[in-house]
């Protein structure tokens, strides 16, 4: 006979800590999370079986810990060492030389160029390009009455702007939205993070060779500098952090609009209340429910808890934003959540990824006004897993439609901005350093096709 703990204590084979990860946990994190606010602001939890860590389930607390690099830096190396090479939870916390596990001048400088970067992607292109792709995608599936929401649509769309935004070969593209899948599942992670690497370095040696208008080229000309593998771990990080967290954002306020009656009773009368439900979802069901770690220096304590030197302490962004001392904060227009984290840590993509995701749920509810869920919102599946908020699926029905297809853009047609925005703190300099040569290009194809065939299971 099977054990069981008490309400608010955590199973003994877990030595007290509560796991975050299992289809209970994915199920109904809420519950997790307010039996660890039993012990504080900051609680034991196990990331993956054995392996420990704390978890910052207060509002105040992770505020606290997000404004103070110096005391709870971002570097893992010290834990990562005593880690086991096959640790499900590697791939997504193992060191890697970018601006997310850097601190100080090293992460001003990796920072600089991603936000740079970013900052030639001109909005309005970026909207332009969405609808276009939200469009073909919709047209797909619109005459059929019924669709998976989330494999159909959330999860295809950020992908394929992230090819877009890459410059990215189908085929290539294909590798490593598989890869990255994994990584975030846990499922076979060495290979996962060998084949995610293989796969940039590709991409890299690519655009060394061609350069285009697109991120890695504007990365590799960036006056920083950055080595080969500073820009392979600065592409992953960007990639990991706008496709997945990106199609939970867009499936989450979905399945809010078409459940809550708060919202979804203003449907059919037109108004869509789409950046009042993207509000809704970061504070209550962030698309990263758990991430951002540190790794005390040495033995601090904090909050009322020993944090034993070079362990976890992992940020509950889901937790403390429903912190029960936040109670009847008006949530609607309230940017004030964490789900893009704090500090100097923040998210620099911000404002693409909320356009990403409204313009998104507009298209699919001005195509389909009639869609509802196929099943009861308690029905509806989410994947397990320690970080992200993520369901397995999203089935709805609807009239079916006729949606044209639109048109693709002018090949000569300029996608971003082409003029460089100079990061005031990097001095001019050239370009990063050389690769081999790129593999042979991939025949031409419709650029979004093989990804909807390799997610659909084609």
């Amino acid at each position: 006979m099977t054990s069981q703990a008490a309400p608010g204590q955590a199973c003994p084979a877990h030595h007290g800590r509560k796991p975050l990860y299992g289809p209970e946990f994915a199920a109904d994190p809420a519950a997790t999370y307010q039996a660890l606010r039993e012990h504080g602001p900051v609680a034991p939890v196990e990331l993956a079986p054995g392996v420990p860590a704390s978890l910052v389930v207060g509002y105040s607390a992770a505020l606290d810990v997000l404004r103070n690099p110096s005391a709870f830096p971002r570097d893992p190396r010290r834990w990562q060492a005593k880690m086991p090479p096959d640790s499900p939870v590697l791939p997504m916390m193992m060191y890697r030389p970018n601006c997310l596990f850097t601190d100080g001048a090293q992460h001003a400088r990796l920072r600089a160029v991603v936000t740079d970067s970013l900052a030639r992607v001109d909005a309005n292109a970026l909207r332009a390009h969405v609808e276009r792709t939200a469009d073909r995608l919709i047209a797909r599936f619109a005459g059929n009455g019924e669709a998976d929401l989330l494999g159909e649509y959330a999860q295809l769309l950020p992908l394929m702007m992230f090819n877009h935004l890459y410059g990215c070969p189908p085929a290539l593209g294909d590798r490593l939205v598989a890869a990255m899948r994994a990584i975030f599942d846990m499922v076979e992670p060495e290979r996962a993070n060998a084949e995610l690497t293989q796969c940039m370095l590709e991409l890299v040696a690519l655009k060394r060779q061609r350069p285009d208008q697109d991120m890695p080229s504007w990365m590799m000309a960036h006056p920083a500098r950055l080595t080969d593998e500073e820009l392979i771990h600065q592409l992953i990080l960007l990639m990991g952090a706008g496709t997945e967290p990106e199609q939970n954002l867009i499936a989450n306020g979905i399945r809010l609009l078409l459940a809550d009656d708060r919202f979804a009773g203003n449907l059919s009368g037109g108004s869509l209340p789409v950046e009042e439900a993207l509000d809704e979802v970061l504070w209550t069901d962030p698309p990263m429910a758990n991430y951002s770690a540190s790794y005390p220096v040495e033995d601090t304590d904090f909050a009322g808890v020993r944090l034993p030197a070079a362990e976890p302490v992992v940020i509950s962004f889901a937790a403390a934003n429903n912190d029960p001392a936040l109670a009847g904060q008006q949530r609607s227009g309230n940017r004030a959540h964490l789900a893009w984290s704090a500090g100097v840590h923040s998210c620099p993509a911000q404002q693409p990824a909320r356009l990403i995701a409204s313009v998104a749920m507009e298209k699919i509810l001005d195509a389909l006004p009639d869609m509802r869920l196929a099943v009861g919102v308690d029905e509806l599946v989410w994947r397990p897993g320690p970080f992200h908020r993520a369901l397995a699926a999203l089935p709805v029905r609807f009239t079916p439609v006729a949606v044209p297809v639109p048109s693709d853009e002018s090949p000569g047609e300029a996608r971003w901005n082409a003029q460089p925005t100079p990061s005031s703190s990097i001095p001019a300099a050239v370009t990063s350093t050389p690769s081999p040569p790129p593999s042979p290009r991939e025949g031409r194809r419709p650029w979004w096709s093989s990804l909807a065939r390799l997610l659909r299971g084609r």
